[in-house]
């Protein structure tokens, strides 16, 4: 996992096939805290593999103080050592939750976007 910066001022998660879902799941999990914008991108069927269960961990890390997470996948074109590749890029989006009853949307208050 590598966190770089992207055009918009954003920090990017690399996550590979090797990264540690759990170690991912905590860098999620710190950023949304601190309220950083969370943006993750991973190449091949492994490194999404990794991606996908870094954010249920992180998921289960934020729900007991009140923050639930979603994700928003997507394709973006890179280039790898001058080869065009297809990345999947997940959006990370966070919200407070108010109460503890049913989850339905006016439960919901947005962090900044």
């Amino acid at each position: 996992m590598q966190a770089n910066d992207q055009h918009l001022g954003h920090s990017c998660l690399k996550v590979s096939s090797k990264s540690s879902p759990a170690s991912v799941a905590g860098a999620i999990a710190g950023m949304v805290k601190d309220g950083v914008p969370v943006e993750m991108q991973a190449v091949g069927a492994g490194a999404v593999n990794q991606a996908v269960k870094a954010i249920a961990i992180s998921r289960g890390f934020l729900s007991p103080v009140g923050i639930e997470i979603a994700c928003i996948p997507s394709f973006a074109d890179i280039i790898i050592d001058g080869e065009y590749r297809t990345a999947i890029h997940f959006s990370i989006r966070a919200q407070y939750l108010r109460g503890t009853g049913n989850i339905e949307d006016e439960d919901f208050i947005p962090l900044g976007e």
